[in-house]
C-alpha cells in the first residue's frame, strides 16, 4: 500500500521564496500562489499579501503556477518581492482550486492588513450560500 499524504489537499509547499527563483516549481505545478511585497521592519522581516491566485485550472493544464508567476514577473503592475506556492494533489479539480482561491479571497477582502490587487466580490456560489434560504430549516412532513 503507498504511503498516505499527510495532507488531503496540498501535496507540496514553499513560502516566502525570492522573485526570480523558481529552482522549486514544476513545469505543470497545479495550485494556488501567494504574491507578498517584503518590508524591513528593525530585526524581522514582514511580508504583506498583495495577489492571491490559482494556476493550472484549464481543462488540460499545459502550465502552472512558474508559468504564472514568470508573466507576474513580467508585469509592472504589481510590486512584489517573494512568492509562496501550494501545490495540490492531482486528484484534486479545477473547481476545487479555484474554491480555494474564492475562499481565500473571501477572508482577505476586508482586511486592513492586505492590499489585495484582484479584490473579487464574490463567486457565484459563494453569493448562493450566504443566501437565508440556504441555511433555513426544512419543513417537518
Amino acid at each position: 500500500m503507498p504511503k498516505q499524504s499527510p495532507l488531503r489537499i496540498i501535496k507540496s509547499w514553499r513560502r516566502y521564496e525570492l522573485r526570480g527563483d523558481w529552482k522549486y516549481l514544476l513545469k505543470i505545478t497545479r495550485g494556488v500562489y501567494v504574491l507578498y511585497k517584503e518590508q524591513k521592519r528593525r530585526e524581522h522581516k514582514i511580508f504583506h499579501v498583495v495577489y492571491i491566485g490559482v494556476a493550472g485550472v484549464a481543462k488540460e493544464a499545459k502550465t502552472g503556477i512558474g508559468s504564472r508567476l514568470r508573466q507576474h514577473n513580467k508585469s509592472t503592475k504589481k510590486d512584489w518581492s517573494h512568492y509562496s506556492f501550494f501545490e495540490v494533489h492531482d486528484n484534486v479539480s479545477r473547481e476545487e482550486i479555484l474554491e480555494l482561491e474564492n475562499f481565500l479571497l473571501a477572508i482577505f477582502r476586508h482586511d486592513p492588513r492586505v492590499e489585495l490587487a484582484n479584490k473579487q466580490k464574490s463567486s457565484k456560489h459563494m453569493l448562493n450560500l450566504r443566501q437565508k434560504n440556504t441555511w433555513a430549516e426544512p419543513n417537518p412532513q
